[in-house]
């Protein structure tokens, strides 16, 4: 059952909640090594942590959840471990769906479905039919993703409807994106101690909040995302503005 609420049971109630987070989910393998697992463990623990962050953010209030799954790098990894990861997102469809569904979670897949077995695209595509009309929390899950791909996607789009160059305006291409019709993410969250964007939301990220921890993805729990939450409404956001600057005068 997910249930709302802004604060954690010893924590006081969040003054600023990000509408949009975005995570990079990193560290499973590493997890399932520190644990003395195959890297396969890791993953099936990280998709156990998945719900766990899911009922969080109807709990404190986001509106949108990104999470990178499988970028399109990842096809380089061994193919035993790919394969492995495409059951486990099928098995997860399959036992998380329902639930989600009936507790208002519309899921929507980013990313291309090119290349993905047959039965795994057949998933997604029930899955994201059956919550379409959900808006309790949008789960974006970033399968078989890149954002430079979903930048190129977009492109070849307006050129097949003929876009004339001086109607491409920045609100016509996120039109074209794998995002369209949600808002950019506030805040962007990487687990494990890495440093860089690889290749997320590109576009997206441009004024994006950014915030990242040591843990490893299995083990980022609810504190630790509402500390995330907690520095995220500590920050100053000015969009390439002056703080505290006037606004802009109108003619």
């Amino acid at each position: 059952m997910l249930v709302e609420s802004d604060r954690t049971s010893d924590g006081p109630a969040l003054d600023v909640v990000p509408h949009h987070v975005a995570i990079i989910m990193d560290g499973n393998g590493r997890w399932a090594r520190d644990h003395g697992l195959p890297r396969l463990a890791g993953h099936r623990a990280g998709t156990e942590n998945t719900r766990r962050i899911i009922e969080a953010c109807v709990e404190f209030g986001v509106g949108v959840l990104t999470l990178f799954a499988f970028s399109t790098e990842n096809w380089q990894r061994p193919r035993a471990e790919v394969d492995g990861l495409f059951h486990i997102l099928g098995q997860v469809i399959e036992r998380e769906v329902p639930n989600l569904h009936e507790n208002g979670v519309q899921l929507r897949h980013i990313g291309s479905l090119d290349g993905l077995p047959a039965s795994l695209r057949d998933r997604v595509e029930r899955a994201v039919a059956l919550t379409r009309e959900n808006q309790r929390l949008i789960l974006n899950v970033a399968f078989n993703y890149g954002g430079r791909a979903e930048i190129l996607r977009a492109v070849r789009r307006m050129l097949a409807d003929d876009v004339q160059p001086s109607a491409v305006t920045e609100e016509l291409l996120d039109s074209y994106l794998d995002t369209a019709g949600v808002a950019d993410p506030d805040l962007i969250i990487r687990t494990a101690g890495e440093m860089r964007l690889s290749n997320f939301l590109l576009w997206q990220a441009a004024y994006a909040e950014y915030w990242a921890t040591e843990t490893r993805w299995p083990d980022f729990g609810k504190e630790e995302f509402y500390r995330a939450l907690c520095a995220y409404g500590q920050r100053q956001r000015r969009f390439g503005r002056v703080a505290d600057a006037p606004a802009p005068v109108g003619d």
